[in-house]
C-alpha cells in the first residue's frame, strides 16, 4: 500500500510538472537478485525485490521506487535516452527532490545467493552462479578490469 501511495504521489509531479498525464504503471514483487527495482519502458511495469523492500523499508519507498518511476517518465516524455542520463538526473533531483543515486546501498546478503571465488594476477573476484556456469558450461573468459587478467577458478563462498 505504501508503494502505492509514494508512485501516485509522485506519479502526480510529473503530470504537474510536464502538463500531461501518465498512465500508472503495473507492479510486480517478483524481482530476484540484487537488485532493487527494474523499470520495463515498453511495458510501462516496474518489478520490486519483495525481500529488499520488506528489508529496508522507509528507504526503498522513499528512493528505489521514485528512482524507476523516473525511468519510466523520461522515456515517456523524451524517448530512448541513456538511463541514468541527463534527464533522467534531473527528474530525479529537480521534480522529485531525490539524489540521483545510480545504485542501492542496501546489505544484500540475504538475497545475493552463493558465489564463486575467481583470481586475476591482481585480486578475488566474486562471481555471480549464473557467471560461474557460463565459464563452466560455456568456456566464457572473464578479464578483469584492473589488469586485465583473466579470471580463474578459485573456490565457492556461500
Amino acid at each position: 500500500m505504501q508503494v502505492q501511495r509514494k508512485l501516485a504521489e509522485t506519479l502526480q509531479l510529473a503530470e504537474n510538472h510536464f502538463q500531461r498525464t501518465f498512465s500508472v504503471p503495473t507492479i510486480s514483487y517478483e524481482l530476484r537478485g540484487v537488485k532493487a527495482g527494474v523499470a520495463y519502458l515498453q511495458k510501462n511495469e516496474i518489478k520490486f525485490n519483495r525481500t529488499l523492500l520488506l528489508e529496508n523499508s522507509d528507504e526503498f519507498i522513499r528512493q528505489v521506487v521514485p528512482h524507476e518511476l523516473a525511468h519510466l517518465i523520461v522515456y515517456q516524455v523524451f524517448g530512448q535516452v541513456k538511463p541514468h542520463g541527463q534527464e533522467w538526473q534531473s527528474v530525479m533531483t529537480q521534480l522529485f527532490n531525490l539524489p540521483a543515486d545510480t545504485c542501492h546501498q542496501f546489505d544484500v546478503e540475504n538475497v545475493q545467493g552463493k558465489m564463486f571465488a575467481y583470481q586475476c594476477e591482481c585480486q578475488t573476484h566474486y562471481l555471480t552462479i549464473r557467471r560461474h556456469n557460463r565459464i563452466q558450461r560455456d568456456k566464457i573468459t572473464y578479464l578483469c578490469r584492473k589488469c586485465q587478467g583473466k579470471l580463474v577458478f578459485h573456490s565457492e563462498n556461500s
